[in-house]
Parts: structure tokens; sequence; C-alpha cells
């Protein structure tokens, strides 16, 4: 089995709000467990990204997730330039400004789609489809113009098998 891309909003939000550290320990303690497995990966935007806060989130990162588990992103290049075509073709649809985001350098969006792309992974991000959303361009939309499968965090678990 593959494993599931993480999107940094699986971690943000699971410590900010549905999974805290000191309300649900059982939580993180699964998911040091499933990246131990190589069940679950992410890349090093996302990395970025977690870590530009250094909080608590950062610290339990650095101290519970294998040391190879943010990927180098680079290595699908292709894939995000197929990504930014794809995008800056529906500027008939999109607002130029949420193009211009979404393609941002700093950005892991596009990133971890192509990353998804060139790897077959399945892809976990708490975003929710809008296609119809002209103000910013949303990860399940644009997963869905390459074929690359989205979960959430209850589905991931459950295609896994796992319980916490």
């Amino acid at each position: 089995m593959n494993p599931f891309i993480i999107d940094s909003n699986f971690f943000i939000e699971a410590h900010r709000s549905n999974y805290p550290f000191d309300v649900v320990p059982s939580f993180w303690k699964k998911v040091q467990q499933i990246a131990n497995q190589n069940l679950i990966i992410s890349i090093d935007k996302v990395r970025e990204e977690i870590f530009k806060n250094d909080d608590e989130l950062t610290q339990w990162c650095q101290s519970n997730l294998p040391n190879d588990f943010f990927k180098d992103s680079t290595v699908a290049i292709e894939e995000y330039s197929k990504v930014a075509v794809w995008v800056n073709s529906k500027d008939d649809h999109y607002h130029r400004r949420a193009i211009e985001i979404f393609l941002d350098t700093d950005a892991a969006d596009p990133w971890i789609i192509a990353y998804a792309i060139n790897q077959n992974f399945p892809l976990l991000t708490h975003e929710k489809s809008e296609p119809e959303r002209k103000s910013r361009i949303k990860i399940p939309d644009v997963c869905k113009a390459f074929g690359v499968n989205c979960y959430t965090t209850v589905e991931m678990l459950r295609s896994l098998g796992e319980t916490i």
C-alpha cells in the first residue's frame, strides 16, 4: 500500500482544535506509529509551513516523526509544472489573485499535489472541494483534475484499519 501524503492542515487543525495534545494524546501516538510504519509521509514545503511557528506542534514533529518523514518535493518538478499550467489555464474561472496565491513560491499546496501525482500517493487534506469558488483554489479540485484521491483523517484511518 502506498503511503498517504499529508497536508499541513492535518497537523495544524489536529493540534489547534480537533485533537489537542493534552486532550487526545492517543491520536498523536497513532500518528507517530503510522509515520514510523511509513504509512504517512509529507514534503519539505509542509515542514516549512508547520515549523515557521516554532510552537508545541513544531517540537512534537521534531521529536516524534522519523527523520525522513518530510520528503524533498523537487523530485516532482515536472508534475509541479503540469499543475501550474492547469491552474493558469483556469484563469477564466479563478480570480487572478487566487491563482497567484496558489502558485506562490512558498505555498505547499501545488507541491503536495505534484508529489502525490509523481508518487501515485493518496493525499490527506482537510480542505473540501469547492469547484464553483472563484476566490480560492482548493486542493481536492486540483487533485480531481489529475486523478489523485483525497482523504480526510477519518477516511485515512479507516482505510488503514486503524483506531485511536
